[in-house]
This record gives C-alpha cells, sequence and structure tokens, in this order.
C-alpha cells in the first residue's frame, strides 16, 4: 500500500487509529504538547486577531482539529472579554474521543457545535493549529531512473518499505511541488502533500463561494525553497510517543503520532489556485508579537511573580527562534478581509 494509506490508517482507522483511540494525546500525559496547551495567552492573542476580522466578515469561527477544545474556550472567553458576541463557534473534528473532550470542555458555551465536514460557505473566521501536519503524505525517492515511490509491505512479518512506480498524479504532484527536482541528488527522499493541498483547495473554494471569510492556519514547515534543500534528503516525517521523537513510521503503529512539516508554498498555491487569495505568511513569533501576545502578558503583575513566571516562560517558548516562533509559520488566506496593519506590517508571503 502506499504509505499515505499506512498513515491514514494508523492515524485514523477506527478504534485502532492513534486519533481514533481512548489514549491522552496532548499535554504532560500524551505523546507532544501544542501552542494552546502550553498558555492561554495563544488563544487570547488569535481571538484579538479574530476580533479584529469579524466586523468584516459576521460573528462565526469555524475551527478543523480543535484539541482538546483549550483553544475554542480561550479564544470564546476573550471574546466575550472584549465584548465580541460570537454568533456561532463550529468545529469539525474526526476524532471522537477527542470531540467527547470538546463537549466536555466547551460545555458552558451554547454557541459551540460540531460539523462532519466543510460547510458550503463561511463568512467568518476559520482556524487550524497544527492540523495539516497530521494528514497523510505519500513518499517520493529518487533513483538513478527517476522517482519512485516509497510503499508499506509486509517482509518477514514486520513492515518494510519498497519501491513503486508512482503514478501520474503523483509525478504531476512532484512537478508541480518540487522546485528544480532535476538538482536533487539520488538517493533524496522527501514527502508530497496530496492530502494537505486538497484540504486547502476546498478550503479555498469554501472561502471563494463566501461573501467574506479568512482562514488562519499555524504549523510547522518552510516554504519551498527552504524544504526541499539538498541537504534535506530524508524528509521531515517524525513520530512522537511519550514525549519522544523519533522518525520510524511502523514503530507501534496506532499508539503513535506520525507527522510532517509542511510545504506552505503548495498550500498557499492550493488555496489560490481554488479562489482564495493569499493574505499572508509570516513566521508564529511575528505573528503572535503582531497580534499583541506581549501586552496579554502584562495583563498579569510581572510583581506577582509566582503568576507572572509561567506565563511568561510560556510565551518565550512561543515566539522564540529557538523554539517555536521561527519553526512555526502562519498562513492566512480569504476573501473580502482586511487584516490589521500590523500583521500586514509583518508579512513575508514574498517567501513562499
Amino acid at each position: 500500500m502506499s504509505f499515505a494509506r499506512f498513515m491514514e490508517l494508523a492515524l485514523y482507522a477506527p478504534q485502532l487509529g492513534y486519533y481514533s483511540g481512548g489514549a491522552a494525546k496532548l499535554g504532560k500525559d500524551g505523546d507532544f504538547t501544542t501552542a494552546p496547551e502550553l498558555s492561554s495567552l495563544f488563544g487570547a492573542a488569535l481571538a484579538r486577531v479574530a476580533a479584529a476580522i469579524i466586523p468584516q466578515t459576521g460573528p462565526r469561527i469555524l475551527e478543523f482539529g480543535a484539541g482538546t477544545g483549550k483553544l475554542a474556550r480561550d479564544i470564546l472567553t476573550e471574546l466575550a472579554a472584549q465584548g465580541v458576541a460570537l454568533e456561532r463557534y463550529a468545529i469539525v473534528e474526526l476524532s471522537g474521543e477527542l470531540r467527547a473532550r470538546q463537549q466536555e470542555a466547551l460545555r458552558d458555551f451554547p454557541q459551540v457545535q460540531w460539523l462532519d465536514g466543510f460547510p458550503d460557505t463561511w463568512d467568518g473566521v476559520v482556524l487550524g493549529n497544527e492540523v495539516l501536519d497530521a494528514m497523510p503524505v505519500h513518499l517520493a525517492a529518487k533513483r538513478a531512473d527517476g522517482w519512485r515511490e516509497q510503499l508499506v509491505t509486509i517482509r518477514d512479518g514486520a513492515f518494510a518499505w519498497e519501491d513503486g512506480a508512482p503514478d501520474a498524479a503523483l509525478q504531476a504532484q512532484i512537478a508541480r511541488q518540487i522546485p528544480d527536482e532535476g538538482q536533487l541528488h539520488e538517493g533524496y527522499l522527501t514527502e508530497l502533500h496530496g492530502t494537505a493541498c486538497g484540504f486547502m483547495s476546498t478550503l479555498g473554494a469554501m472561502l471563494a463561494r463566501s461573501r467574506a471569510g479568512a482562514a488562519i492556519l499555524l504549523d510547522y514547515g518552510f516554504p519551498a525553497h527552504e524544504y526541499y534543500f539538498p541537504d534535506r534528503d530524508q524528509g521531515t516525517l517524525m513520530c512522537h510517543y511519550r514525549h519522544h521523537a523519533h522518525p520510524d513510521p511502523f514503530y507501534l503503529p496506532g499508539l503513535q503520532d506520525i507527522t510532517v512539516h509542511m510545504d506552505f508554498t503548495a498550500m498557499a498555491l492550493a488555496a489560490q489556485d481554488a479562489g482564495a487569495e493569499v493574505l499572508a505568511y509570516m513566521s508564529q513569533a511575528h505573528f503572535l508579537l503582531a497580534a499583541g501576545i506581549g501586552e496579554l502578558l502584562l495583563r498579569t503583575d510581572p510583581a506577582d511573580v509566582l503568576a507572572y513566571m509561567p506565563q511568561a516562560n510560556a510565551l518565550q517558548k512561543l515566539v522564540s527562534p529557538a523554539e517555536m516562533g521561527e519553526l512555526f509559520k502562519v498562513l492566512v488566506v480569504g476573501n473580502g478581509v482586511e487584516l490589521p496593519p500590523a500583521i500586514l506590517a509583518a508579512d513575508r508571503s514574498h517567501r513562499l
């Protein structure tokens, strides 16, 4: 089978996949920690940006992959504190276990509802924090006679790799997604983000049909000219189990997370080709600082060391180039929306 199919089953097979099982996924008791779990400042900063967009679009937010529900709770709490009345907060969540946790965490917010898929249009804000990186990818390796797809087989009772001929769709994706692919050396291995590109295409079409809307997507990754460095010749695939990261997707399938870094150029092009506009692209640090996360921190009195220091330490992890600040990027696509001046001033979409 293709690696994309293996990854899909390992993550989403009913009752057996990583996101379909009952074990804790996020936080200190899970396998990894996300930005909303680090600090409520993250959600409050996103709420500030949403509050500036909502008057142009309508009082609605749609979140994909809401995790434990903490980000939604933090955003709803901050918007209420700002006096922004939200008519609807919709969540699309594939994991039944996570949906149940979200329903418990958000039981005090009657405007929250769960959807099974994309609405046809969405006049409002769309959010996706670490959603794209968990979408299945194909793997391809460059051989002397061209690109070969990396397939998953069974050999001696264990999962193993096997070369296969890429079909026409995968060949077209390689040609479109990898700049100067002819310059990459033999043995070069990388990911092809077909599922994520499909998601971005559907998202872009939804926004293009809307009167006004904007999607804010946060994830780790690079633009194409950085993603396909000759030295990044083993791709970016990474697995997480109990806060340990390693590159073996065949270890404990269904019990570990499998992720890849994102090619943000491919994501932007997919949305743009479907009719949406690329509004901004920048590092997470630039986005959060432009959103006023520093001002949000100062709501806590620095003299109150026990309250202030944990928040300051979390903010440092969110914006430091040595932590999440530079590795994580923010892509904003939309239609009929003008972003706040501070966000526009931080835009680096010319780097895509």
